[in-house]
């Protein structure tokens, strides 16, 4: 299906901000109309978002989820380790790191569920959601200036609390989604051992 009618096209563009995480742009377009306007956007580079699943004696499964201050909402937010990509990081290596950084866990199997874009109207931003298994606990790397706790919930707990607004945060949400999903066994996952 061409989509020529919804397109816009750039005319121009605006350098706003350069900082050393964002990068800030606006742009001239015309719209499907011939009208013009603007577009503000953020450039970001890309992230994971980690769905850690823990597996008990009994068979039941628990996900391992953080409780972090995020500085722009001014609140405490729930939500699955995640992390931005470094530079010609690969996506797996970048899951890994984060997930053993953050948390202390290391995974014996991943597996890539898919890709999300969490704030379309303004940013380039995507996340790539990748589920680990066979986890060991082991110590935390925490980056200079993170603070954060590690806890863990069942999953319908965890759903209770997407219900009930505790949990708000867009990635997290998304991953609720994809662990009922998989949980339910309507979306399977291609697992690969770790390199």
């Amino acid at each position: 299906m061409a989509d020529t009618h919804l397109r816009e096209i750039r005319q121009s563009r605006q350098e706003i901000l350069k900082g050393s995480f964002l990068h800030a742009f606006r742009d001239t377009v015309t719209l499907p109309d011939g009208a013009t306007t603007q577009r503000e956007f953020i450039v970001h580079p890309g992230a994971v978002m980690v769905i850690p699943l823990l597996l008990d004696a009994d068979g039941s499964v628990r996900v391992v989820l953080e409780r972090q201050f995020r500085y722009p909402v001014d609140r405490v937010m729930v939500e699955f380790p995640a992390g931005k990509l470094d530079a010609n990081e690969a996506s797996l290596a970048c899951a890994q790191r984060e997930l053993m950084e953050e948390t202390g866990y290391r995974a014996t199997q991943w597996a890539r569920a898919g890709v999300l874009h969490p704030v379309i109207s303004y940013s380039t931003e995507t996340i790539d959601i990748w589920f680990a298994r066979g986890l060991t606990l082991g110590e935390r790397k925490l980056d200079a200036c993170e603070f954060l706790d590690v806890i863990t919930a069942q999953p319908d707990e965890l759903l209770q609390w997407c219900r009930d607004g505790r949990v708000t945060d867009a990635k997290t949400l998304t991953g609720v989604l994809w662990l009922q999903n998989f949980l339910s066994g309507a979306w399977p996952l291609d697992w690969q051992n770790a390199a």
